[in-house]
């Protein structure tokens, strides 16, 4: 019965205190795309990634009713820090989907703004002038933001039901909407000030002025599907492992349970572990606490991240050549910070096309035999085998109206029309290929049909290629596997060496489009294309992760293009979309959304790129 109760009286409270709209909401899904065209059209930096933030605890006053029902702690909080721009997961705080979609735009715009913006004002003056900047750059958004402004202050509580210091506070709050750039950053009260729902957080975004330690809130607003794609951007710590001697032994302190129980073990390179609620503990938590213990997981770790024996190792070619590497914090390339080895397959048996292709590659080199170069006939030429009629016609009609233009040949001369073309194909041979592909094999077989049915389709044209693989493990060891060089025919050795690739290491993408940048701009063909083969983003054990790793690869892209390459992405990510544009441009990348496919989609899209 008490149980009974108590459940009433939680719904009824919960309930009477719901200060969101739930018809009225709206997710980031929705408007991600839109919200990301809009800030990187009103000069955002294209190099952020949009992502969802997690609700944090704001520390401000709130009405007697959430109060007693214990709602209302959490709120999303915009925020931007050097390398994605946070948005709420939801918006239902205003009373309509109109509004809350509004807001979320307003927001991209408003971040937009902040890139010209001194980073070294205050949050109130930064926020002031980026609104400032905003609506006089676009006044289109006037009327918009002063919708949004009348329906956010309508849902805070106003100045009159404050304490004197948190009233000054909000009042100034809402003086800075009418009027941004009038209002100086007002004395600290006791309480932060309410959710500033129109303005960017510093990031993490925290409760500005508060003091104490946030407590452990809500889950987020609207949860995600099991095994959907989470990209909610976490707050993190690194502490230490609370000492606990023996397992069975249960201390007296109760303060000291929630504690203990906000910790979940997560072996991070053993993929092997039942499915827990770990997922579902960090959505419950503010602050994901990171640690390590002193347990030995030594006999679970992948070894294909430890470096074989050199007995078992490639075959180094040379002593390795050293490459910069492009570090936008410092806006600066750093001379020789890569070493980049050329490794070539210690035990690549000279093999066969496997039966499995052979009708597939047989079929592909008819095909393909049509680029060959053939004899053809060059008009207008000053001698050859015959007379060109259509050259004749315009000399005698210029001879009759008296034109006296420049000589032109009369002769159709019988030649052979060469394809002047190189390409180098550079594969991705990271750990991460040793995923599994819908029940159609390891993400690697699917690149070594790839590589063969290629290679194949390429010696039927007679075009001149190379095939490389890389993979890394941090900066001085960088592996680039030759598989067929351009002075190498393509033979059983070369079929050998594809089946010898296997996964492993990291990707440490700019270095190796550097060297296949070096490698390829040796050719003297007029045309020439760098195929880039992934399945995943740039990353690798030093900080080689996230921004820092997109912005290196871009300034290789950039390099390769101002040595007159031509490059050009096929990926299998399906999150591609999100860096890709960003990495290669428009036009210059495909997703392969069936990796299966990427064999036939390969070689479709290499005639299509080079006819």
């Amino acid at each position: 019965m008490e149980e009974q109760v108590g459940g009433l009286w939680h719904r009824w409270i919960t309930r009477l205190a719901q200060q969101e709209t739930p018809a009225a909401a709206v997710t980031l899904a929705e408007v991600e795309k839109t919200a990301g065209i809009l800030f990187r059209a009103l000069g955002g930096d294209p190099g952020l990634r949009l992502t969802a933030g997690t609700a944090r605890r704001h520390g401000a006053r709130r009405g007697w009713l959430a109060w007693i029902a214990g709602a209302g702690e959490n709120a999303g909080l915009a925020c931007r820090d050097g390398e994605t721009l946070q948005l709420p997961l939801q918006l239902a705080v205003l009373p309509s989907r109109a509004l809350n979609r509004d807001l979320y735009l307003w927001l991209a715009a408003l971040a937009a703004a902040h890139d010209a913006i001194d980073p070294a004002l205050s949050w109130w003056a930064r926020n002031q002038q980026a609104t400032r900047l905003t609506l006089a750059r676009y006044p289109g958004l006037q009327a918009r933001y002063q919708r949004l402004v009348e329906a956010v202050l309508a849902v805070r509580i106003p100045p009159e039901r404050l304490p004197p210091d948190e009233a000054a506070q909000e009042s100034a709050w809402r003086h800075a909407l009418q009027d941004p750039g009038a209002v100086a950053e007002p004395l600290p009260a006791r309480r932060p000030l309410q959710p500033a729902l129109l303005w960017l957080y510093p990031a993490p975004p925290q409760a500005l002025g508060a003091t104490r330690r946030p407590d452990t809130g809500s889950s987020r607003p609207g949860g995600s599907r099991p095994g959907a794609r989470d990209r909610q951007r976490r707050h993190a710590e690194s502490t230490d492992l609370p000492e606990r001697q023996s397992p069975f032994l249960l201390p007296f302190r109760a303060e000291s349970l929630l504690s203990w129980a906000e910790f979940v073990r997560v072996n991070r390179p053993d993929d092997d572990d039942p499915e827990s609620d770990a997922g579902r503990a960090a959505d419950d938590m503010d602050v994901l606490s990171v640690t390590g213990d002193d347990a030995s997981t030594a006999s679970r770790v992948r070894f294909d991240l430890d470096l074989p024996s050199a007995s078992e190792d490639d075959v180094p070619l040379g002593p390795g050549m050293p490459f910069p590497e492009w570090d936008y914090r410092k806006q600066k390339l750093l001379p020789d910070y890569c070493a980049v080895q050329e490794m070539l397959a210690r035990r690549a048996t000279p093999c066969a096309l496997p039966v499995t292709l052979r009708r597939t590659a047989q079929r592909l080199r008819r095909q393909f035999e049509i680029l060959r170069p053939a004899r053809g006939w060059r008009n207008a030429q000053p001698e050859g085998e015959e007379l060109d009629l259509d050259a004749c016609v315009r000399h005698a009609a210029d001879h009759v109206s008296g034109e006296s233009g420049q000589e032109r040949g009369l002769y159709r001369q019988l030649a052979r029309q060469e394809r002047d073309l190189a390409c180098l194909l550079l594969a991705d041979l990271s750990l991460s290929t040793d995923a599994w592909v819908n029940n159609h094999g390891r993400v690697i077989e699917v690149i070594r049909d790839s590589l063969l049915l290629f290679a194949e389709a390429l010696a039927a044209t007679g075009d001149q290629f190379a095939l490389y693989g890389f993979s890394s493990r941090k900066r001085q060891h960088v592996r680039v596997q030759r598989i067929k060089s351009f002075t190498e025919r393509y033979t059983a050795t070369i079929r050998g060496r594809i089946q010898a690739i296997k996964p492993g290491y990291y990707t440490r993408m700019g270095a190796a489009v550097r060297y296949a940048t070096l490698t390829l701009g040796r050719q003297t063909a007029t045309r020439r294309l760098l195929l880039l083969l992934t399945d995943g983003k740039p990353n690798d054990l030093d900080h080689y992760e996230g921004r820092y790793g997109i912005e290196d690869t871009r300034m290789a892209l950039i390099e390769a293009r101002r040595m007159g390459l031509h490059p050009f992405c096929v990926t299998i990510d399906q999150e591609a979309d999100d860096y890709l544009p960003y990495l290669f441009g428009k036009g210059s990348f495909v997703l392969i959304r069936h990796p299966e496919d990427l064999p036939r989609q390969l070689l479709l899209l290499y005639t299509r790129l080079t006819i």
